[in-house]
Formats: C-alpha cells, sequence, structure tokens
C-alpha cells in the first residue's frame, strides 16, 4: 500500500470520520488554472484527490467528465503534462494522496516502464485504468509494482463474488465500490443514496459490500474504511454544473497489502 494512502486511512479512522475524494480533469481549461485549482482542493477539504487523464475516446464517462477532458486536448495537454501537474503540486503538498485517473491507451502508447517510473518521481500513489480488464492488466502490473504505482479496480454492488475474486488479484489493495443514483432502484435496490441535492449522500449498505471485498480478503475487517466521493457542482471542476445534480457517490475501501496478490 502507497504510504500516503495508508497514512490516511488511518488518521480518517482515529478522527471516525468518512473522507472526501474529489476529481479535477488535468489540464481542463489548462494547465495553469489546474495547477491552482489542485493547490487549493487540500485546503477545501479534500483528502484524496483524483485528477483525469485527458482521452480523446471516453467511453465510460458521462459527458461532463468527456467535455472536460475534450477541453484539456484542446488546450494541448499531453500525459506528460498531467504528470508534471502533480510533481508541481508534490513541492507544497506531500501529504494528500493523488490517483490518476482514465484509459489505458495514453499510458501504453508513454510506455509502461516511463509512465511508472515518470509517475513515482512525481508522487503518483496510483491509478484507475477504466478500460484495463483483469485478464489483461498482468503487463501493466508487472512494471508498476517494481514504482510502488498502485492499480486501483472499480467495483459495482452487482459484481458477482466469482468476479470480485478475479479482481482482486493484483489489485493494490484498495477498491472503489460504486454507486449512481440514476440505476441504484432498477439495477441494485434499495440502498438508500440520499437524492435531495445539496445534501451529503450517504451508502447505508456500503459494510455489507465491502464484508463481500473482505471475504476474498480475510482478515481486512479491522482495516475497512469508507470514502464519499461526489460528483456536481461543488466537488467537479469542468463545464455548466448548474443543472446537474449532485448523484453519484463511491465508496472508497481499503483492504490489507498482504491480501492482495
Amino acid at each position: 500500500m502507497s504510504s500516503r494512502i495508508e497514512q490516511k486511512f488511518a488518521a480518517l479512522a482515529g478522527a471516525k470520520r468518512k473522507g472526501l475524494i474529489t476529481f479535477i480533469m488535468g489540464g481542463d481549461p489548462d494547465i495553469a488554472t489546474s495547477e491552482k485549482i489542485l493547490a487549493a482542493l487540500p485546503q477545501a477539504g479534500a483528502d484524496i484527490i483524483e485528477v483525469g487523464m485527458p482521452f480523446s475516446d471516453p467511453m465510460a464517462d458521462g459527458a461532463t467528465i468527456q467535455a472536460a477532458g475534450l477541453r484539456a486536448l484542446a488546450a494541448g495537454t499531453k500525459l506528460k503534462d498531467v504528470i508534471a501537474l502533480v510533481k508541481n503540486f508534490r513541492k507544497k503538498d506531500n501529504s494528500t494522496p493523488i490517483i490518476l485517473m482514465g484509459y489505458y491507451n495514453p499510458v501504453y502508447h508513454y510506455g509502461l516502464q516511463n509512465f511508472c517510473k515518470d509517475a513515482n518521481m512525481a508522487g503518483i500513489d496510483g491509478v484507475i485504468l477504466v478500460d484495463l480488464p483483469p485478464e489483461e492488466e498482468h503487463e501493466f502490473v508487472s512494471v508498476a509494482n517494481g514504482y510502488d504505482i498502485k492499480l486501483i479496480r472499480l467495483v459495482a454492488p452487482t459484481t458477482s463474488d466469482t468476479r470480485l475474486a478475479v479482481l482482486t488479484q493484483n489489485a493494490g489493495g484498495v477498491f472503489i465500490l460504486y454507486f449512481d443514483r440514476r440505476n441504484h432502484r432498477n439495477q441494485i435496490g434499495g440502498y438508500g443514496i440520499a437524492e435531495r441535492q445539496g445534501s451529503p449522500l450517504e451508502i447505508p449498505d456500503c459494510p455489507s459490500h465491502s464484508g463481500r471485498l473482505r471475504h476474498q480478503n480475510p482478515g481486512a475487517g479491522s482495516t475497512d474504511r469508507t470514502f464519499q466521493r461526489r460528483s456536481g457542482r461543488r466537488f467537479r471542476t469542468g463545464g455548466n454544473h448548474s443543472e446537474r445534480p449532485a448523484g453519484r457517490c463511491r465508496g472508497f475501501c481499503q483492504i490489507p497489502e498482504s491480501r492482495t496478490g
């Protein structure tokens, strides 16, 4: 487990509170503005920060993040610029965990060895690669592990136990349990996600689902923690959010390093 993420979990456990994960798209609307936003997030209450890697074919993102990524690309943002963004952030903040989020194509094109080396040097703690399935992850994981770059997996409440067993093999000790109010009634059932705009989004059933992760990783119960992540006008940058309700929440659950692969 990356020390910064591990320390953050420990600090939140000691304070007996949930953490807040925020997201920005690297380079939206430009690198200079992204630097200012990134620097301000910890002071505004962010416990962990996700930084998007803009990509031309963001098939797993909604309209807001797609638009943010396209603006960043139009401004000339490259993956190397996003890495440099974090490197500059680390000059003043060496404690807030930073996770890059995006697609495998830019990382592969950058070169796995070069990417993991540069990410490590910049102080990046983990990577979410939404289109890299576990069946195809070995090449990336074999390089990333040598640079302490953790591959973080997305898990849905509807993920089967059989699939969970596959997802936990090489994951870096942290999983994001994803809830979406737009489909939780039809696909998941009554998990009680608060829908009142402006109120904190709660996941009453998150413990039962993180328990399924612990079942795949025996002994994780004492270190399980949850984070809440909101996407809406208050916590995302890019685009006009005045008509976009804060309607998503993700539980961010820690699993001990010794139990993951």
